[in-house]
């Protein structure tokens, strides 16, 4: 069995040298024929457009040496063409003094062929030059000089870089190959346009025109052979002469022992033999080679035809082997992909055989698969259907990697399941665009996301609609005086909802929903939106609606969607943030991505297995976690879920293993996720609202133990034995633990995040946030990749046994979509000052051990236990009882304080530290454990109520003045004057606000007064 390994090509290393500028030396008048009257820059900057070549060459004409050595001196010149005139010209003396001083550049002699200059030149040494050409006023033989020039430049580096293709042309009549070279060129940049049509972008597009065959011009038989050794590999076909010089003399029959020559080292290259001397035909159908009668005045056209029918240009045609009848043309690399199961045996048979499949790719510089496919003969598989699945398999896999990194234009009638990511307009792709297609790039930089067998990484299937469609709708159903008056959101939506979307979409719609078959998420994309400086995530709407059988109410609530995001730019909030952040309404633009929505389906239930934000710092470091390692937030279902502050798992993708809220059975079924969001796929029509959730269901756990999605990713609770086990047992609560994927290594989620991690930072150069979402699948190895099942989907053909580990015969696979990336930007993290360089007078507090980030100047309060001589840790419960007295009053006004205290907050065992629950200090925005004199305890760093401290973002200072650990300024705090104080807690205020400045990745933090 062939595994099928493509390498991909980058055409944007090809034709790096190029012909900019032109030297022509002839006498004024010689120079103004070939001109015509005309500008001959002019008429060949218009060849070049009409051809879709870039870089036209500009020219510079001198008739003497003094005009030649300056322009030369001003002017990098890459060709020289001497025109030897009538009479007295000293074209040639020009150019022999030119080439003398600059030898390296090529030159070439562009004779009309008179009687006159034809006698002349025979005295003349032409050795200096690379090519003579009989020139006709044809410009387009200035092309062909031009290319054939850049073609010999590039060849060497070309053919190794990327394997493109030669024609090798052998011919020593000068007249011949001026006029083959202008027919020869055409025709191919002519094929150059079009298979380049197949790119996914106009600019793809013109990078893959590099990859057209190179011509090379042999004018003897040893050139000719030499150039044939040394690229034989890549060798698309051979035109040649028949009479022309071997081993220094003229030989009629040089063509045909080169030709033979050839086939006897190759049985597939195509071999054209061209002679004005009829004869030479018969011999060359005998030996199987394509004949071209040079007399013939259809000459031209026959070598169109033949490049066509066997050099693997234009379409290939699928031809019955006995009457060589057309059976099946294909167009284009889709097509073949489409067809190729549908090819009679015998045909498939007569065109593998030939390699005829391989030329064709390699004439269209597709070469990664027609690599691969010339390795696979019928010598090596005689086996018809094999090459079939072969073919198929590696145009699947060419098509993905090159997909993948892209933005491809949308053409609707190539977007399938093997497409990736595509823009429908000419505008902006809006922020969360830009960042998809960037992750789209990193995945494809970084080949490692997709080295580990069980997981594939991938963005979902997306098409944006650019923001000038945006523009367009606004504009044509008037919209924007409703959208800038101060209606209620509903009355704007209930407008937008009313107006007409283009129709040209309609198609497109129904493509896209072809390729996706799931559930559509039509998001925001907004030019600010996930901008690198300003946060404007979560602002805008972003609905779902589900895959349905009707595909015309699909299309209604996929424009009701659309329109509702569009609607959401002009929404009271959005409107409010746009005045908070110093924008203008009138900047902003919408555009919409259209994207498959992660998940399985399960009844009328749809969601993913895992859904996730990872951010590449760690504020919030306990045990052996450093903040450089990230954390990530870890959900069930929907990932809606985590952004509207639900209970996720909070784990570090480098210590897997050591998850603070599964490390104990109290606070595991306290602190993990009890409910989780699905799409409600029974929820259909088109009445949408301002909510962009009304179709989002939230459910309990237990029903997602009903659909059979907890398999890999839960445990379960035990209450006879007061233990929680890893995996799905039946009866006993379900624990979101996702211990599976986690800690007993099923699935690689810890490797895939450090990954994102690294390589995201890497490439946005600054740390970021990834939303990602994850599917979970078994795949039977008996029966193979094609038998995946995702867990308890309806898409199930062998049910799923509760345990909590894969059977023998079983591996669990995954896909892991990367959703968003984002800079973290957040204006209260900023801190560029050392606070290690603070001189310690200038702190009230000062922690070595701190936990949070960034800076606040919005705290006068300090409330802290009072630890004289007397303390004793049996108040701790009383002391516990009047700090919630007095966070109560704090609540009630709404102000923040800060809050010290002995040994560790939110201790169950009083003997350790004051036993307070979150409510008891929810207004607390630092808090301090500080070590007293007597009363050794071990920091907590916040354990107790550490979900809380992330989640708001507070400070967890812990300070031992005892050990010379940190700076506590205590006297400071009994000297004030107490605005209320108790036996065992004071409460002072400061009449400034303090500063409170926390450094997450050093771990310092400062309160400074």
């Amino acid at each position: 069995m062939f595994k099928v390994l493509l390498k991909d090509v980058s055409f944007l290393n090809l034709m790096t040298r190029r012909i900019f500028n032109v030297l022509i030396v002839a006498n004024p008048y010689d120079a103004f024929m070939l001109e015509d009257d005309g500008r001959v820059d002019e008429k060949i900057f218009n060849e070049y457009m009409e051809l879709g070549l870039r870089y036209p060459p500009t020219f510079k004409q001198v008739s003497t040496i003094d005009e030649a050595k300056e322009v030369l001196r001003d002017t990098q010149i890459d060709l020289i063409i001497c025109m030897p005139g009538t009479g007295d010209n000293d074209a040639f003396d020009v150019a022999r003094a030119v080439k003398a001083q600059v030898p390296y550049i090529p030159c070439v002699v562009l004779t009309p062929f008179s009687h006159g200059i034809t006698k002349r030149m025979e005295n003349e040494d032409l050795s200096i030059f690379e090519y003579v050409f009989c020139w006709l006023g044809n410009t387009d033989l200035i092309i062909s000089i031009i290319k054939l020039m850049e073609d010999r430049m590039n060849i060497e580096h070309d053919v190794a870089e990327a394997g493109v293709q030669v024609i090798l042309l052998v011919e020593d009549g000068i007249r011949f190959y001026s006029s083959i070279l202008p027919n020869l060129y055409h025709y191919l940049l002519e094929q150059s346009q079009r298979f380049a049509t197949e790119a996914l972008n106009s600019h793809t597009a013109s990078l893959r025109m590099r990859g057209r065959p190179k011509v090379m011009l042999a004018r003897n038989y040893e050139e000719a052979w030499a150039i044939y050794e040394k690229y034989k590999d890549n060798m698309l076909g051979v035109i040649s002469d028949c009479r022309f010089p071997r081993n220094g003399e003229k030989d009629s029959s040089a063509g045909l022992r080169l030709l033979d020559a050839i086939r006897a080292e190759s049985e597939y290259v195509p071999l054209i033999l061209q002679s004005s001397e009829s004869e030479n035909r018969a011999k060359a159908e005998a030996s199987g080679y394509r004949f071209i009668d040079k007399n013939s005045k259809k000459a031209s056209v026959d070598l169109r035809e033949l490049l066509a029918e066997h050099f693997g240009f234009g379409d290939f045609i699928f031809r019955d082997p006995k009457t060589k009848a057309e059976l099946l043309r294909v167009h284009n690399l889709k097509e073949l992909q489409d067809n190729i199961f549908k090819i009679p045996n015998d045909s498939m048979l007569y065109h593998i055989s030939r390699n005829h499949m391989s030329r064709w790719l390699s004439a269209r510089a597709i070469f990664p698969v027609s690599a691969f496919l010339k390795t696979i003969t019928w010598h090596k598989l005689q086996d018809v259907d094999e090459h079939r699945r072969i073919i198929f398999d590696a145009i699947v896999q060419y098509r993905h990697m090159k997909n993948i990194g892209v933005v491809a234009e949308f053409h609707r009638d190539r977007f399938d399941a093997y497409s990736h990511f595509a823009r429908i307009g000419d505008g902006s792709l809006g922020g969360k665009g830009r960042g998809l297609a960037f992750l789209d790039s990193i995945i494809k930089r970084h080949p490692e996301f997709n080295s580990m067998e069980q997981a594939r990484v991938q963005i979902p299937k997306t098409v944006v609609l650019c923001t000038d469609i945006f523009d367009e709708f606004m504009d044509k159903n008037n919209l924007y005086q409703i959208a800038l008056s101060d209606a209620p959101d509903d009355q704007i939506l209930s407008h937008f909802l009313k107006a007409q979307l283009p129709d040209s979409l309609i198609a497109d719609f129904f493509a896209f929903f072809e390729a996706v078959k799931a559930p559509v998420a039509v998001r925001s994309s907004s030019l600010l939106e996930d901008s690198h400086y300003q946060p404007f995530a979560g602002i805008y709407s972003t609905y779902m609606i589900p895959y349905l059988e009707d595909k015309y109410e699909m299309l209604r609530m996929l424009a009701c969607a659309i329109k509702g995001v569009y609607a959401s730019v002009y929404y009271k909030d959005s409107k409010a943030y746009m005045t908070a952040t110093s924008n203008v309404i009138d900047q902003e633009k919408m555009a919409v991505i259209l994207q498959e929505v992660v998940g399985q389906r399960y009844g009328d239930h749809y969601y993913p297995n895992i859904s996730g934000v990872l951010r590449s710092i760690n504020y919030y470091p306990i045990g052996d976690e450093t903040a450089e390692e990230g954390i990530a937030s870890l959900a069930l279902g929907l990932g809606k879920y985590i952004v509207d502050g639900g209970q996720t798992l909070r784990v570090s993708p480098y210590h897997p293993d050591h998850i603070l809220q599964t490390s104990e059975m109290e606070t595991a079924l306290k602190e993990t996720q009890t409910r989780f969001y699905a799409l409600d796929m029974a929820h259909t029509g088109s009445d949408f609202k301002v909510d962009d959730g009304f179709n989002i269901l939230n459910l309990r756990v237990k029903e997602a133990d009903r659909d059979g999605s907890l398999q890999y990713i839960a445990s379960t609770y035990d209450p006879l034995d007061q233990v929680i086990r890893d995996g799905i047992y039946e009866g006993g609560r379900k624990v979101i633990s996702f211990c599976g994927v986690l800690q007993q290594g099923i699935f690689p989620l810890p490797e895939l995040l450090q990954l994102s991690e690294k390589f995201g930072e890497q490439e946005m150069k600054r740390p970021v946030e990834i939303e990602f979402a994850c599917v979970l699948r078994v795949r039977s190895e008996e029966r193979g990749m094609g038998s995946e099942n995702s867990l308890g989907g309806e898409t199930n053909e062998q049910s799923i046994s509760h345990s909590s580990l894969p059977t023998p015969h079983s591996s669990l696979v995954g896909d892991f979509y990367l959703l968003q990336i984002r800079p973290i930007v957040d204006s209260k993290q900023v801190l560029e000052e050392d606070l290690q360089g603070i001189p310690d007078e200038k702190c009230l507090l000062r922690s070595h051990n701190s936990l949070g980030h960034g800076i606040s100047e919005d705290v006068c309060d300090v409330v802290y236990v009072k630890t004289g001589d007397d303390f004793s840790a049996q108040n701790n419960p009383a002391i516990a009882r009047e700090i919630e007295e007095i966070n109560r009053r704090f609540l009630d006004q709404e102000r923040g304080y800060i809050l010290i205290g002995p040994g560790r907050w939110g201790s169950s065992d009083p003997w350790l530290g004051i036993p307070v629950k979150w409510p008891h200090i929810s207004a607390a925005r630092v808090i301090v454990e500080a070590a007293v004199k007597g009363y050794h305890v071990d920091p907590s760093q916040g354990t107790h109520f550490f979900q809380n401290l992330t989640s708001f973002g507070v400070g967890y200072f812990t300070i031992d003045t005892q050990r010379g650990d940190g700076i506590f300024q205590k006297e400071l705090l009994d000297s004030m004057p107490a605005v209320e104080e108790t036996e065992l807690v004071r409460h002072v205020r400061f009449d400034h606000p303090l500063k409170v400045m926390m450094d997450g990745m050093k771990q310092e933090g400062v309160v400074i007064l």
